[in-house]
């Protein structure tokens, strides 16, 4: 059975490239124009991911974002935002607030599809990874430490994950960018700082030596 994929876009050329395209890889793909008939299938019926615009004629796509991700129910949807709002500060408000991915417009269609399929295979694997007390779990999206559940921005939990998922080799501030928004692209230090800072404050201080800041380089858990 097909997977079922909701794109939630206002522009009537975007939403067809996307349907067309998507239908051709495989994908039983629904086009919504505004949030409120998102919302009102969405009730009637959930998909397994959500192509979702930030700048919508009837809401804000961000708070659509939000509703979504507050109902344990729908942790496993996949969220990937397509907008034009390309800034830095942009892609990091959408993947803290809940997104799994980020695509900026325009966008190649072929990387479109990639994307797709890059997560919908994540999701066939129970991801999890304990290391000391930590236990992290892909497919839930959680964080346990000491027996108790940790809260993590879906950002912070990228970042922890990836850095667990290579304990002993030092990972570039580059590579990590690659990894959590698909490009390295130019964003200010001291963001991904602020994050590395947050996550050793909640995995406890035992625990919070084990990132290294490798100065010139970017992070090593060891």
């Amino acid at each position: 059975m097909a997977r079922l994929i909701y794109s939630v876009e206002d522009d009537i050329d975007i939403s067809k490239i996307i349907a067309t395209t998507l239908q051709k890889g495989g994908y039983n793909v629904v086009s919504f124009s505004n949030g409120e008939s998102f919302k009102q299938e969405f009730k009637k019926k959930k998909p397994d991911m959500i192509l979702l615009d930030i700048m919508l004629p009837d809401c804000s796509g961000l708070d659509l974002l939000k509703e979504i991700k507050s109902e344990p129910s729908n942790e496993n949807i996949q969220v990937i935002i397509i907008s034009a709002r390309n800034n830095p500060i942009d892609k990091v408000d959408g993947l803290d607030s809940g997104a799994d991915d980020y695509i900026g417009k325009p966008f190649d269609i072929l990387e479109l599809l990639s994307r797709v399929n890059a997560r919908f295979r994540r999701t066939k694997f129970h991801n999890e990874i304990t290391y000391k007390n930590i236990t992290l779990n892909a497919d839930k999206r959680t964080c346990i430490y000491l027996d108790n559940e940790v809260s993590l921005t879906n950002m912070e939990f990228e970042i922890l994950f990836y850095l667990l998922s290579n304990i002993g080799r030092a990972i570039t501030r580059d590579e990590l960018f690659n990894h959590i928004y698909g490009s390295t692209m130019a964003i200010e230090s001291r963001t991904l700082d602020m994050h590395i800072k947050a996550i050793r404050k909640k995995i406890g201080d035992e625990n919070a030596e084990i990132i290294k800041t490798i100065y010139g380089v970017g992070y090593l858990v060891s």
